[in-house]
């Protein structure tokens, strides 16, 4: 593995000595000098504490780390995920790679599209109509990316309204059925193996729900993806409504498979593949683009910069987009799921800092609620800003204070105020209130951000940008020399789970811990 610290940790010296008042200063147009895009789409790192020095150590380490031969590799359907020898193939969905000999993706395209059409023009109905509802019941990736760009693309949807249900707190399901008519409603099953716990119960009590208004045409009301064909059969739901993927598909990265298929229901075939065609866009500049004008790879860089130079363990992503609200959540997963890993690839344990806590919420909400600790709290929390130049609702005067507020915040965290300009901006109040609130309203300023911003929020922007997020994660993992593509992460506690069900249930068990037991002691006595 390349050494991330002897490579970075002379820059990093020399940069944490000077402010980004002081770069700004050195060279007034560091935006034309920090800044690249591709076509309608831009990323501003200029308020990042980087110089071109800097910048050069961290395109080094990238090629030295591979990241061009990874790609390649990747992209040619070499078993990438080592752990669980798999190819990574996610850009075949798109047609940004291609798919392995004898795996029908266009096909599959087709096919869950064709049925997605049947469903919004009637075509395949309820008895008493066409489906005016749909429930997706999924969870990880079968739920946070089918949910972020139902919401993401709301202002395109033409057909039945879409709802989410993950959580196996019988409150999600719940609450979501209770507005609606199930004799007009579709649910669809998301879970790769028809085995994922949360979703089969949620799936179970959804069929006993439909199965109270329709009876045996509970079936005709739902629809899988899944590659279990006979599992979704035994559970009562034909062949001819399962839509499956393959095992070079890594559930965050399903979106552009059939787990789509609610999205394609809202939207249309049209838009949805409007939306692959921005990946696929994406997927080309990526794998074409020299290092240096590679927006993936620059993105990446910037944050093993923040990570393993400047030694900040947390990003904030806050898009001025309301729509995008479920995007942190989304990019959360991808980020933190791929790459928040102790082991390298080869066994050993990494040698650097891997993956930062991801977090945000949208602006201008979020300005009242966190913003305060990003200007004036102890830790230094560098910022990812997502903005679109125009809004699809006609409301210019609203979308213009949008902008306004979401350039502004950049601005304060890189530059803040000092405490003369606090003293200058209270002159003519008393010398001795000056004095007592001077050091409350300065602000250090020198906190860095990058603002990643695109023309308007449609279906190809929404693919490109996702797809912008999925190749940094990559980029990052093999510098970091980690497998970004397993999880194992997610399963022990999966396992200890289903070990303590039967004990909460009354049955015997494993031996426990003292909290442990202590809890379930708790719990009988509380549920008694």
């Amino acid at each position: 593995m390349t050494d991330i610290a002897t490579r970075l940790d002379p820059h990093a010296a020399r940069l944490k000595a000077t402010s980004l008042r002081a770069l700004f200063a050195d060279d007034p147009d560091r935006f034309g000098t920090f800044s690249v895009r591709m076509d309608d789409l831009l990323i501003d790192y200029s308020k990042e504490k980087i110089d071109a020095e800097a910048l050069g150590a961290l395109f080094g380490l990238a090629r030295d780390a591979g990241v061009e031969a990874g790609r390649e590799a990747m992209v040619s359907g070499a078993h990438w995920n080592l752990t669980e020898d798999r190819a990574v193939l996610h850009m075949a969905l798109r047609g940004g790679a291609d798919a392995p000999d004898g795996d029908d993706v266009s096909g599959t395209l087709d096919r869950f599209l064709a049925f997605a059409e049947d469903v919004r023009s009637g075509r395949y109905a309820a008895a008493e109509g066409p489906f005016t509802d749909i429930i997706n019941i999924g969870i990880g990736g079968s739920d946070l990316g089918p949910v972020m760009v139902a919401r993401a693309l709301e202002p395109d949807r033409d057909g039945p309204r879409l709802h989410f249900v993950s959580n196996v707190d019988s409150a999600h399901l719940t609450d979501t059925v209770n507005a609606l008519d199930p004799a007009r409603t579709l649910v669809i099953v998301a879970s790769k193996t028809f085995t994922t716990q949360e979703t089969m119960m949620n799936a179970r009590s959804a069929r006993e729900w439909l199965r109270g208004a329709v009876g045996e045409e509970a079936g005709r009301h739902m629809a899988a993806v899944s590659t279990n064909i006979a599992g979704a059969a035994e559970f009562g739901i034909d062949a001819s409504r399962v839509f499956g993927f393959w095992d070079w598909v890594g559930g965050r990265y399903s979106i552009w498979s059939a787990i789509g298929l609610p999205v394609a229901i809202g939207i249309g075939t049209t838009n949805f593949r409007a939306f692959l065609d921005g990946a696929a866009a994406m997927d080309r500049h990526f794998r074409e683009t020299p290092l240096e004008q590679n927006l993936p790879v620059l993105l990446a860089l910037i944050g093993i910069w923040r990570r393993n130079a400047m030694g900040w363990p947390t990003v904030a992503l806050i898009p001025y987009d309301q729509r995008l609200e479920r995007f942190p959540a989304y990019v959360q997963q991808l980020d933190m799921e791929s790459n928040g890993k102790r082991t390298a690839r080869g066994g050993s344990p990494v040698d650097a800092l891997t993956a930062p806590i991801i977090w945000g919420e949208p602006g201008t909400n979020a300005q009242h609620s966190f913003f305060q600790l990003l200007h004036q709290g102890t830790d230094v929390v560098p910022v990812d800003f997502i903005a679109a130049a125009t809004s699809r609702d006609g409301a210019s005067d609203h979308h213009t204070a949008l902008l306004a507020n979401c350039f502004a915040q950049g601005q304060a965290l890189a530059f803040g105020r000092t405490e003369d300009e606090a003293r200058a901006q209270m002159a003519g109040a008393d010398a001795s209130e000056i004095d007592r609130l001077a050091s409350h309203r300065m602000f250090p300023g020198d906190r860095p951000s990058t603002t990643i911003m695109h023309r308007r929020l449609d279906p190809f922007a929404l693919g490109r940008l996702i797809a912008l997020y999925e190749h940094k994660v990559f980029v990052q993992g093999v510098i970091w020399d980690i497998d970004s593509f397993d999880q194992w992460g997610v399963e022990l506690g999966k396992v200890l789970a289903g070990d303590l069900l039967p004990v909460l249930n009354g049955e015997a068990g494993p031996d426990l811990d003292s909290s442990t037991a202590g809890l379930i002691s708790t719990l009988k006595e509380f549920s008694a």
